[in-house]
């Protein structure tokens, strides 16, 4: 799956979970990323604003997106 960040900078990890409906909700995508279920660019991922810009990856629950301009 590929996110498009449409001239933005970044996404902050959660809002980009939630965005994608991969969260149902701002609360479930904390919990997710706390529980060491996201990882970004191969590591486990525990910052929940964690910045995402073009290039990165991430893996969660079966899904991968790549970040893109």
């Amino acid at each position: 799956m590929i996110f498009n960040l449409n001239g933005a900078e970044y996404i902050e990890l959660i809002k980009l979970l939630k965005l994608l409906h991969i969260a149902e909700s701002g609360g479930h995508a904390k919990i997710m990323v706390e529980d060491g279920e996201v990882i970004l660019n191969g590591v486990v991922e525990y910052r929940k604003r964690a910045k995402l810009r073009q290039g990165d990856v991430v893996k969660t629950v079966g899904k991968e997106i790549l970040i893109e301009v």
